[in-house]
């Protein structure tokens, strides 16, 4: 199995703007993937997300209303997140009939310097991770676009 890159795709029933605040805001990401998450919506902005008391390193890669958002995440505290010592995860968004197709990768499992058990783990919890998370995506979104 090859464990470069995690990929998934979604339709999501809300406009991409909606879907790109969703994905990008602090306030919307704790309902739907972190329990805690603090950082500025700005390339470059670091911060952090929290599951269960455990922080995370956050760092905004790209943040492109309402077509692209992508942040590093998962390095060492006092490190400059970059190729190497963190995941990249992209969500790119386009118009798809009244709703929003999501495609979302996630990348840098190998190029860590982990061996292939740790790589296969890293990449195993991930999938299990995503799948999870992604899958209440959809109907959050389309409550925060009814939401008066």
């Amino acid at each position: 199995m090859e464990y470069g890159t995690l990929d998934r795709e979604i339709h999501i029933d809300a406009t991409p703007e909606v879907v790109f605040d969703v994905v990008s805001s602090p306030e919307h990401l704790r309902e739907w993937w972190p329990d805690e998450a603090e950082y500025p919506v700005e390339p470059g902005g670091e911060g952090r997300i929290g599951f269960g008391g455990t922080w995370v390193r956050f760092t905004v890669v790209d943040a492109i209303p309402p077509r692209l958002f992508s942040f590093r995440w998962t390095h060492a505290e006092g490190e400059t997140a970059a190729t190497g010592n963190s995941n990249l995860v992209v969500f790119e968004l386009e118009p798809a009939g009244t709703g929003t197709r999501l495609r979302m990768t996630e990348s840098g499992f190998r190029e860590r310097g982990w061996d292939e058990a740790k790589i296969a783990a890293e990449y195993a919890d991930h999938v299990s991770g995503w799948d999870f998370f992604l899958s209440r995506l959809p109907a959050y979104a389309v409550k925060v676009a009814t939401t008066p």
